[in-house]
């Protein structure tokens, strides 16, 4: 594709879906209170929101729905290259500030010092994969995360290996042969689940080949959910959603998990994103589903520099529950209006920035 047949209105980013926008920000606020509550409650049995995790894959199932919606009628028209540049510019940002974060946490946490052990080369080595997505596990003290600066960052590695099958291989096959690939990508999940006894893996050195499973599952659920239409239209608008979904992270957790979050990814989500690209939105909440949809991926990206040093403060200071609930509280607070600074004075007018210079 050459760069004079470029237009911008080849590359304007589609109109959204709002209520998927919102559904995005009420995910990722699930992720950050899960993240909180799993350094309190070890025993996932008595975590209240201990299928919080499966935000994760949500996130997946709305990102193949998004992507075909976006790019499907217009990627041969821009080519393989600006396709690139356009989830490079979209996701990388606060891929590089969430590494950014992660070291200074690493460096400065008042509760822990994990730095130490570790010479200067080896901390720019963390840094250096972590900016560019190289996953690297080898770090003990942080249970040998893919990324040890920024954990969140294992399901972006995946959702950039999900964009270039997309590009390469999605966007050309039909929609029989995108069935076939669903059904296995169902059965490869439907075997980590048994075999793990939930979908909770990814994130991690041992598990790394579960977040495969995860991501080709959903992203393809999504995907297929947009070319096959699959959109219900009713009148459940965003709050309606927001508790169903909600509702899903809410499950205890128990010896049936594996078969209740492999129905739960299977079925429910991709039904969700169905009923939000179907759904009414009331004018009052078009706002709130607009600033949700907008911090989401900062919230996301940013937020797990403070959760380390929030489990350190509480292996270290063993906070009585009042003290651990004001904590927890105001922290979650803390980040959202984070996320509202890193999105205003960040990771938009970087983008713009970006864009203006394609």
């Amino acid at each position: 594709m050459n760069s004079e047949k470029l237009t911008p209105e080849i590359l304007k980013t589609k109109q959204h879906f709002e209520i998927l926008d919102g559904l995005r920000g009420v995910a990722a606020l699930a992720i950050v209170v899960f993240h909180y509550m799993e350094w309190v409650f070890t025993d996932f049995s008595k975590n209240f929101i201990a299928h919080g995790f499966l935000a994760v894959d949500f996130f997946f199932c709305l990102s193949g729905f998004v992507i075909g919606y976006a790019y499907d009628d217009r990627i041969s028209k821009m080519g393989l290259k600006e396709f690139f540049k356009s989830r490079l510019i979209r996701l990388h940002p606060l891929v590089i500030l969430g590494s950014v974060l992660g070291l200074l946490a690493l460096l400065v946490d008042p509760f822990a010092d994990h730095a130490s052990p570790y010479s200067g080369g080896s901390i720019f080595l963390l840094f250096l994969t972590s900016v560019l997505l190289i996953p690297y596990p080898v770090m003990t003290e942080r249970s040998f995360n893919l990324f040890s600066l920024n954990a969140p960052s294992w399901s972006l590695f995946w959702e950039y290996v999900a964009n270039i099958f997309y590009a390469f291989v999605l966007v050309r096959v039909s929609r029989k042969v995108l069935i076939g690939l669903t059904l296995v990508a169902a059965a490869a999940l439907c075997y980590v689940s048994f075999r793990s006894g939930n979908l909770l893996g990814g994130w991690s050195k041992d598990t790394f080949w579960d977040g495969g499973a995860r991501i080709s599952y959903s992203f393809m659920a999504g995907l297929l959910i947009y070319r096959s239409n699959w959109i219900i239209r009713n009148r459940l608008g965003f709050i309606g959603l927001s508790l169903l979904l909600t509702a899903a992270f809410l499950v205890p957790f128990g010896k049936w998990s594996w078969l209740t979050e492999t129905a739960t990814v299977l079925f429910f989500f991709p039904l969700v994103v169905s009923l939000g690209a179907g759904s009414l939105l009331s004018p009052a909440l078009k706002k709130v589903c607009n600033f949700s949809g907008r911090i989401s991926y900062p919230l996301y990206m940013t937020h797990y520099a403070l959760i380390w040093m929030f489990g350190n403060y509480l292996a270290a200071h063993k906070p009585e529950t009042g003290e651990l609930a004001l904590v927890i509280v105001s922290g979650t607070l803390l980040m959202i209006i984070a996320a509202w600074l890193v999105m205003k004075f960040y990771d938009e007018p970087v983008r713009k920035f970006l864009n203006a210079r394609r």
